[in-house]
């Protein structure tokens, strides 16, 4: 027999609904309906997909939009707009009288968006310097036992060439870029080799305006040739340690800058 509810019980049953509830508005909160405005979006995300894998490959036209619309069931109206956003990301781009092309993914169309943000974002800069502490001593480690001696001959090359350059006041940016180049492909891993490209791209400007320092470029020069000193002992910790102690100079430099420049009468 089902009775009367009292006073008690009702005020357990109310507190026992209002948790369901929470936790129900917690899990609807992250898994909803996908909404018919994000169909393009769901397209744009799968064209892409297929463009990675090699199935529409650059040079060659996406099929037509109505043959799209019926492939992916939906509206030729969707497809306009997945398109659009993928030619805004620079993903695709539109010839007229010839169709709808992918382009070639490559690093620098990958990085120049972030770039271009992080060339006004200081906080971005600080992070990046974090990405380099953790990414390239271990970067180091590694090239300390698997550097060949073509490896180590073209890092001591930079190095010359580093200081010539610093002796005739110029600039030795590119020899700086390429010094982290060689170490990435001295690890004989390719992803590594990838990162490492894009890190460089993401640090021309900060490159540019830190080797303008006064005493960088020396102290530069002067991490790089520890770094190359432990990887000739094959000391890979030494090479990791050397490698952090450059990244830290290379900060503290930055921060004296930025210190210097919004001081007073500056």
């Amino acid at each position: 027999m089902i009775g009367p509810l009292d006073k008690q019980t009702l005020a357990l049953e109310r507190n026992a609904v209002k948790r369901l509830a929470h936790s129900s508005s917690e899990e609807s909160r992250i898994i909803t309906p996908i909404k018919k405005t994000r169909i393009a979006e769901e397209v744009a995300d799968r064209i892409r997909v297929l463009m990675l894998d090699g199935t529409f490959s650059a040079g060659q036209p996406l099929p037509s939009e109505r043959h799209l619309a019926e492939r992916f069931g939906v509206s030729r109206g969707s497809i306009r707009d997945a398109l659009r956003t993928l030619e805004t990301i620079g993903l695709v781009e539109t010839r007229h009288g010839q169709g709808t092309f992918p382009l070639e993914l490559s690093v620098d169309r990958l990085v120049a968006p972030l770039a271009s943000v992080m060339s006004y974002r200081a906080d971005l800069q600080d992070e990046l310097l974090d990405v380099r502490r953790m990414f390239e001593p271990a970067v180091a480690r590694v090239a300390a036992l698997r550097a060949s001696d073509d490896d180590l001959a073209d890092l001591q090359r930079i190095l010359d060439t580093q200081r010539q350059k610093l002796k005739a006041g110029q600039s030795a940016i590119s020899e700086d870029t390429a010094f982290h180049a060689i170490l990435a492909r001295a690890t004989r891993n390719r992803v590594v080799m990838s990162i490492m490209a894009t890190l460089n791209d993401l640090l021309v400007d900060s490159r540019t305006n830190s080797l303008l320092q006064k005493g960088r470029p020396a102290r530069s020069i002067d991490g790089h040739e520890a770094v190359v000193a432990a990887l000739r002992r094959r000391d890979a910790e030494g090479a990791s340690q050397a490698m952090y102690n450059h990244i830290d100079q290379i900060a503290d430099i930055q921060l004296h800058a930025k210190k210097d420049s919004n001081s007073p009468g500056e």
